[in-house]
């Protein structure tokens, strides 16, 4: 049993203060369903259920095919372009699926400029060829898995550059060639870290709000949504957020039992060069193909087209509303990202001073807000909150006589709190990597001169650890100026961002005026990729280029 010290009482309180959403939504489940539950059970849950597996196995097939050719293509093969694909490929990840579904369907669209040009050109009526819909479950698939392969892309690339060439070399001297190789060598040896990535990939679809309701495609998201504004019945959107929650909770044990069930070690501290193999002719052109393909359409093609909407329309769009929406986006990330990296310095020193189960514990509980999707974050934030509004509200009445209204729900304060939750992992993630790279004798010399735990922390780690700290920041940063179904849930009334703005003109269908928050949002979201390219291109040990 730990030692009530400040450390403990703190990071236990920050633990459970941080499980509370998920917490409360899980305990509906043992609450008794009612007629709209039995209604959705009846005529909607296999759709829920339907729609949202099929979108899963369509993008695993999606990113697992394309994260792990461009992977081991920019890994493993020489070729003109391979240092500038093996960090654009990350570019897609900088748009969130629900924009990319704006401008592809902008584009393809019955009225977008592509079918046009094919009627006047061909002088054919709407029933004289056949086009793709892209608004449809085939379209959503392809829209997830070209923002999210780079989740696969990164942990697969990743690990093929941390695989022994001894044992890359004994594949090719037993004969094998450089595809046999891959799929006989390389591959098993990288699957936890392909499993780890696929993971992230299906929690970010299970997730999607944005995407899947323009399309018209009924999930679990889309159906809390309807049952928390449409019905105005909390409780069974609370029971609908439980059932999402036990999907997520599967692709945790699965990553789990990935990373538990095949283990992999150097044998050997010598690390050399990667030789690659050299691609010529025909073959180096297929594979630039190949690398060049998933760029193009995950992020030049919808990049161009925001940059056209933008262009466009900006001296209706850009005034100085939009200036306030451009403020309230800045202002909100900023905020969270503070409340997170402070509440991340604070856990992952706590773990450094206290190695104990309960404090690493505590510390795991308070991580697992990313992979909860926003929508059962809101849902988890807004319960409690609202019990408690009316509840003060209600004292107040019989009391005093007075009604307080809305204090906690409804306002900046929950907004802030459901975004530390959902994104405390990404600032815990980095603080624990920069501390576990000072050595613990440097906080024994901090305790010899007097200093307190938080004086080392301030006039020793801080110092060492900025460019970790700044790096956490900016990745909370771009993380809250992205995050549409929670800032839609819980948002002040008149209060909008960028990520709103931008799916109120779509759902509105003025896709060209959705282009400027669009492409401001793609614009921030581009630093932290490269960051997270530089990251990857030095994981290996001796470095290479």
């Amino acid at each position: 049993m730990p030692k009530l010290d400040r450390w403990n009482v703190s990071i236990v309180t920050i633990a459970l203060l941080m499980a509370l959403p998920v917490l409360v939504v899980a305990s509906f489940l043992l609450q008794p369903f009612n007629e709209n539950w039995t209604h959705l059970y009846d005529y909607l849950l296999k759709d829920y259920i339907t729609n949202s597996l099929i979108l899963m196995v369509g993008v695993s097939a999606g990113v697992l095919s394309i994260g792990i050719t461009t992977a081991w293509l920019t890994s493993m093969c020489e070729f003109p372009g391979r240092r500038f694909f093996s960090w654009a490929l990350l570019l897609p990840l900088a748009i969130p699926a629900y924009i990319i579904a704006y401008t592809y369907t902008g584009m393809l669209d019955f009225a977008g400029p592509l079918q046009t040009f094919i009627r006047e050109t061909f002088g054919w009526g709407p029933k004289d060829y056949w086009f793709p819909e892209v608004r449809s479950i085939g379209g959503a698939i392809m829209m997830l898995s070209l923002v999210l392969y780079p989740y696969v892309y990164m942990m697969a690339r990743a690990a093929f550059l941390d695989q022994s060439i001894a044992v890359l070399e004994a594949s090719r001297t037993l004969g094998n060639t450089p595809l046999q190789g891959f799929y006989r060598v390389a591959l098993p040896l990288a699957r936890p870290a392909i499993v780890t990535g696929l993971s992230l990939a299906l929690m970010e679809t299970l997730a999607d709000y944005g995407t899947v309701q323009y399309f018209g495609i009924s999930t679990f998201t889309t159906g809390i949504f309807r049952t928390w504004f449409g019905v105005g019945d909390g409780a069974t959107a609370a029971q609908l957020a439980a059932l999402l929650l036990g999907f997520v909770f599967a692709l945790l044990m699965l990553e789990k039992w990935s990373r538990k069930r095949a283990k992999f070690h150097h044998s050997t501290n010598k690390y050399s060069t990667i030789k690659r193999y050299q691609m010529k002719g025909w073959m180096a052109v297929l594979v630039v193909f190949a690398c060049f393909m998933p760029l193009l359409l995950g992020f030049i093609i919808p990049a161009l087209q925001l940059f056209v909407w933008t262009f466009t329309t900006a001296e209706e769009v850009i005034d100085a509303s939009f200036f306030v929406l451009v403020g309230n986006s800045l202002m909100l990330a900023a905020l969270a990202a503070l409340i997170a990296v402070s509440i991340a310095l604070l856990l992952g020193y706590g773990k450094r001073l206290r190695k104990t189960k309960v404090i690493n514990t505590s510390v795991n509980v308070a991580s697992m807000g990313y992979a909860i999707p926003g929508t059962v974050i809101a849902v988890g934030v807004m319960v409690p909150f609202a019990w408690l509004d009316n509840s003060i509200d209600a004292w107040m009445r019989e009391h005093f006589d007075i009604s307080t209204g809305l204090i906690f729900s409804g306002t900046l304060f929950a907004l802030l709190f459901a975004y530390t939750v959902r994104f405390l992992a990404v600032s815990i993630q980095a603080i624990d990597s920069g501390l576990g790279k000072i050595k613990p004798t440097m906080d024994d010399a901090g305790r010899s001169l007097g200093l307190s735990p938080f004086g080392v922390l301030r006039r020793i780690h801080m110092p060492i650890m900025r460019g970790t700290v700044l790096t956490a920041l900016l990745l909370v940063f771009v993380d809250v100026l992205k995050e549409l179904p929670a800032t839609l849930i819980m948002r002040p009334f008149n209060f909008n961002t960028l990520a709103v703005r931008a799916y109120e003109m779509a759902a509105d269908e003025r896709l060209p005026d959705a282009g400027a928050p669009a492409l401001m949002i793609v614009l921030v979201g581009i630093i932290p990729v490269i960051l997270l390219s530089k990251a990857i291109s030095h994981s290996r040990a001796g470095r290479h280029k």
